[in-house]
């Protein structure tokens, strides 16, 4: 069974309304959890690519990437969970897992089953929930995962279009 369905949740996949990059973020995270997420992508073998700037490089530990001067560019984790879903992960700051999606990728119920999914299992192996809020509007999350409740729940109401 889904976690969510597409006809009630389209509205926060519209990227005219959320933005076509919405941020996605797990809050109070640490050093430890970046590195889950990363032993995560290995494990699961999803495709990914690790880049400072221009320059494809081997994935480094999350220490080394989190550790780094503060005048340096910040490097990202392109990661595909399915082919033609991009997450791409920032690594701005140790205390919050943070990336972003393309909603252009994410359109109907088969691919929002695959975000889900995705979020789910960020969201299992952290034991913390994973947010998406619209582009640029922190601490406003639409939807997200919920460890209590082991699912991707609404956490606004959609709008009425």
């Amino acid at each position: 069974m889904a976690d969510l369905l597409w006809d009630d949740v389209k509205c926060f996949f519209d990227p005219d309304l959320m933005g076509s990059l919405p941020d996605v973020r797990v809050p109070d995270a640490s050093v430890e959890d970046w590195q889950a997420v990363l032993d995560l992508v290995v494990e699961k073998g999803w495709k990914c690519r690790y880049s400072v700037g221009e320059r494809a490089l081997p994935v480094p530990r999350a220490e080394a990437v989190l550790s780094r001067p503060a005048n340096a560019e910040c490097p990202d984790l392109r990661v595909w969970p399915a082919a033609d879903v991009l997450a791409i992960f920032r690594f701005h700051a140790d205390d919050e897992v943070d990336f972003d999606i393309d909603l252009r990728e994410l359109q109907g119920q088969e691919r929002l089953d695959v975000f889900c999914d995705f979020l789910r299992e960020i969201g299992r192996r952290l034991g913390k929930p994973v947010l998406m809020e619209p582009e640029g509007d922190c601490g406003h999350p639409v939807l997200g995962f919920d460890v209590d409740a082991d699912r991707v729940v609404l956490l606004a109401d959609p709008q009425v279009r």
